[in-house]
């Protein structure tokens, strides 16, 4: 039996996949080493669902966000040996699990919009560049913690239209101090600022948020996808629950900069679990 995961900032889906092909599939929180220690980490990942496959696996691919680099990929990995004891494990940028999600074996330019943002030229078997990926504090352009920041910034400068403020207070009694408390005292400040998303997608027919999503993909596009060599003639992919719950706004960006946006999957795990099926 074999095990994927494809963590993000805020989730993992996990799928299971036994010899004869059958599935089992359940989601835990997500799991990011840059923002977290590995205490934290393993405490998360000793949940029922996972605990309850020990000794079943023999194989584990984690796609996760922060595991590029070596240390990383060594953390996350003891930490999975640690909870399902003698098993394979193979770490890798859930970057490259977009890429495998959505393009498969063919070129394209893979794309996340979630929590964070992040992307990859890729040539049907890996990534051959990326653009630098900074977080939540120096990028994630179009992201989730982007977009909210932005959403917040606005708010506390008075910013925002007198009918978006209304209705956001009538939801939740926010205040600048609480705002500023969850961002710089409280854990995970880019999962707050792109809960904010949610409101501003129940909205987005106002122009204002529209716009937030609006300029949001531009920035993720300038930054990002219009770097890459010959991007006017690649199929341009994404991943993410901001880039499917606002893909309408997202592909009259890209028509209005000259840009074929081909796949939009909420999630990438059904395509990684196809694509690691032969391995069965």
């Amino acid at each position: 039996m074999i095990l994927i995961a494809d963590s993000g900032s805020s989730k993992t889906d996990w799928r299971a996949i036994g010899k004869g092909g059958e599935i089992t599939q359940f989601r835990t929180v997500g799991f990011n080493p840059y923002y977290q220690n590995p205490d934290a980490m393993l405490r998360d990942l000793q949940t029922e669902s996972i605990l309850s496959l020990r000794g079943e696996i023999q194989e584990v691919y984690f796609y996760g966000a922060g595991c590029t680099g070596e240390k990383n990929k060594k953390t996350v990995s003891h930490l999975i040996r640690t909870v399902l004891g003698d098993v394979q494990v193979y770490v890798d940028h859930d970057l490259t699990a977009a890429a495998k999600a959505t393009c498969g074996h063919k070129a394209g330019i893979a794309c996340i919009l979630g929590t964070g943002s992040n992307s990859g030229d890729y040539d049907g078997e890996s990534i051959i560049a990326n653009r630098p990926s900074p977080g939540y504090l120096l990028g994630d352009e179009g992201g989730g913690s982007y977009i909210g920041r932005r959403f917040l910034q606005d708010f506390i400068y008075d910013d925002m239209p007198t009918e978006i403020r209304e209705m956001l207070l009538e939801e939740t009694p926010l205040t600048n101090l609480e705002i500023q408390e969850n961002v710089y005292q409280k854990p995970f400040p880019n999962r707050y600022m792109a809960g904010f998303c949610k409101f501003i997608h129940e909205h987005k027919k106002h122009p204002y948020c529209y716009q937030l999503f609006y300029n949001g993909f531009h920035d993720f596009f300038k930054r990002h996808v219009m770097r890459y060599t010959d991007f006017q003639h690649k199929p341009v992919n994404f991943v993410g629950s901001i880039a499917f719950h606002n893909g309408e706004i997202l592909r009259k960006v890209g028509t209005d900069l000259g840009i074929h946006i081909d796949v939009i999957l909420e999630a990438p795990i059904a395509g990684l679990t196809l694509y690691h099926q032969n391995k069965i």
